[in-house]
């Protein structure tokens, strides 16, 4: 994938781009998002695919104007149009699932396909979702992934997620993404969203892994609810991070757009 810059009103836009076939933009979760991700790739192998980093993501501005779910939203919708997209496949994941959503909501008549992997934006009083924001490193691959230790060693490439020298650099590192994110998902994730998802048209695919201890799959099925005609595909074995544990699973679901 190939590191690029477009500009926005706001702020000149880092995104990976790469691949050939259909147009697809994909929005990442609050963990930020490399040129080495599997999944990329993957969707790669099929697409044509856009991946825009959030403003305080990687090496990209901070834009301080962003401020709450709507600004995401129409910040995210000046990216696809200073890319030249017209009605490309839209696939979010976690953070970025809340925001594709809301895209397809405000502008229902611009996405005609969609796919949600484990989003964001609704909240359960009985199922609620963890605070990742008070959590530290060690903590963070028993609720992200099926298996814990596998998981741990992708997070870490087998650096020790418990030594004082790694934490200072993780949480150098992660305090302007979480600091972005946090503007739509702290304290909880909830804007109003399940009151608009019946605004969505598109053809829907909801993708989540039967063992994801973050965003419980009690959470798919209330989307399924609120989005006329979606498709619910359950990852066996598979946690949170559905992307990286069964990442061929996960794009045959999105496949299934076209």
């Amino acid at each position: 994938m190939e590191l690029k810059t477009v500009a926005t009103p706001h702020a000149p836009v880092r995104y990976y781009e790469g691949g050939a076939g259909p147009a697809l933009v994909y929005l990442h979760g609050s963990g930020g998002l490399t040129a080495t991700d599997p999944f990329l790739a993957a969707l790669a192998e099929k697409h044509h695919v856009y991946a825009p980093l959030l403003p305080g993501y990687g090496d990209s501005e901070e834009a301080p104007e962003i401020r709450d779910m709507l600004d995401f939203t129409l910040h995210t919708w000046d990216v696809v149009e200073a890319l030249g997209l017209r009605d490309p496949i839209l696939v979010g994941h976690s953070m970025g699932g809340m925001i594709a959503a809301e895209m397809a909501a405000l502008a229902p008549n611009d996405v005609g396909r969609l796919a949600l992997i484990a989003p964001a934006g609704l909240w359960d009083d009985e199922h609620p979702i963890a605070d990742i924001f008070s959590m530290l490193p060690f903590e963070m691959p028993a609720l992200l992934f099926h298996d814990a230790e596998a998981g741990a060693a992708m997070m870490t490439a087998g650096r020790n997620v418990e030594d004082p020298g790694f934490l200072q650099q993780y949480l150098v590192a992660n305090a302007r993404q979480l600091g972005m994110a946090g503007r739509i998902l702290f304290p909880i994730p909830d804007r109003g969203l399940r009151q608009r998802l019946y605004r969505i048209k598109a053809r829907t695919v909801l993708v989540w892994g039967d063992s994801d201890r973050l965003i419980p799959p009690v959470y798919a099925h209330a989307f399924k609810k609120g989005i006329k005609g979606a498709e619910l595909v359950s990852i066996p074995e598979a946690g949170h991070m559905v992307t990286v544990e069964k990442t061929a699973a996960v794009v045959e679901a999105v496949g299934r757009l076209g």
